[in-house]
């Protein structure tokens, strides 16, 4: 699929298919690989040209917010594809993919009745293209809210011993809880475990000797248990800090245990519901968005075709896709067609604040051209 477009109008002096046949003749003859098509540009309702000029520059500014939010939801579309591990769908609009909707392009007259006021219109679309923006925010924030979560609870599991939850490595018969005694657990060192073994029993009175056990080891860690007495366990604490062991605070809950691994099924569920739901809402939103930025494109070519060529409208549109090599060629082509006696050259976005989606040239043309970039 070919990801980038020139959308260009030539001044129509006889019949447009006429210029038509012309142009594919050239086409042919010097840049054969070099597909174009027709952009069909129905007969909006043109207003005064102060509306049209004023429609101008807000077109120009609409475009590259409506070019952007689909660019945005494209790319949430590939991330989302990426992390769930499915193949990348051919992104369409309403089932037709996005080439050959732009190469067919037809206005959707249902949508937007070309009898509208052109501003109209172009409100429309932006409060549409607005709203899906509006609502991608709200529905990544959500989804990301429980990969957050999710995150957060993986990183407590699967950190190093001395932050990582605890709960999965002790079993119940690790633990002694009685009137008198107390099990703690300890982080030593990795290379401080010899110590560990030869100065726990002293480190205060009232150690149950022998009763220290290695319940698991890390790369940096190794995670210990240790019996004594209620009364001294604070004392324990103290000097086991200064020994540079951590006693980590812990209590054995059969239901807290339960309730974390529930926790942790439903985020997991819940992940997996927003993941799907997002990314079909974005298939769906991208194709909406899509078809409202070739709809802004058509505006576009019109308004500009008018401010340039003059009334009534008479102009031909078209779409073509130029290999890199080609490009000069084919810019020569266009130019040829053209009849440059009264037209001032229009100069392409790039030059005048690099509007999104407008292709390098430095050059300009005496004809109306925009870049789209599909990707």
């Amino acid at each position: 699929m070919a990801t980038r477009y020139w959308v260009v109008s030539l001044p129509v002096k006889g019949s447009a298919s006429s210029l038509w046949n012309r142009l594919q003749e050239q086409i042919s003859k010097h840049s054969f690989d070099t597909p174009l098509y027709r952009f069909n540009i129905p007969n909006l309702r043109v207003g005064t040209l102060d509306s049209l000029l004023a429609l101008s520059d807000d077109l120009t500014k609409s475009n590259s917010f409506v070019e952007g939010v689909s660019h945005k939801i494209r790319r949430q579309i590939e991330e989302l594809e990426r992390v769930s591990g499915v193949e990348s769908s051919a992104l369409t609009v309403d089932g037709v993919p996005i080439d050959s909707y732009l190469t067919r392009f037809a206005w959707d007259e249902a949508k937007y009745p070309t009898m509208s006021p052109l501003k109209e219109i172009v409100d429309s679309i932006h409060g549409l293209v607005t709203k899906i923006e509006d609502d991608l925010k709200v529905r990544v924030s959500e989804y990301s809210n429980v990969r957050s979560q999710l995150n957060a609870i993986n990183r407590k599991q699967s950190g190093s011993l001395a932050v990582r939850d605890l709960s999965n490595l002790v079993k119940p018969e690790d633990i002694i809880t009685s009137e008198h005694l107390v099990t703690l657990l300890a982080v030593v060192p990795k290379y401080s475990q010899k110590d560990w073994l030869s100065s726990y029993e002293t480190l205060t009175n009232y150690v149950v000797p022998r009763s220290s056990k290695k319940l698991y080891e890390d790369n940096e860690y190794a995670l210990y248990t240790v019996t004594l007495f209620h009364r001294v366990a604070d004392n324990f604490r103290t000097s086991a800090r200064e020994k540079g062991f951590q006693i980590r605070d812990f209590e054995y809950s059969p239901e807290a245990q339960e309730s974390r691994k529930q926790e942790l099924e439903k985020l997991m569920q819940d992940q997996e519901r927003l993941r799907n739901s997002l990314l079909q809402w974005c298939y769906t939103s991208y194709g909406e968005v899509f078809s409202s930025w070739m709809h802004f494109c058509a505006i576009r070519v019109f308004a500009e075709s008018i401010l340039r060529y003059g009334l009534p409208p008479s102009f031909l549109a078209c779409v073509l896709s130029p290999s890199p090599k080609s490009e000069k060629k084919i810019r020569s082509i266009l130019e040829g067609l053209c009849d440059t006696s009264n037209s001032v050259y229009w100069k392409s976005e790039d030059e005048i604040g690099g509007m999104a989606g407008l292709a390098g040239e430095a050059d300009t043309y005496p004809y109306v051209s925009f870049t789209i970039n599909l990707v």
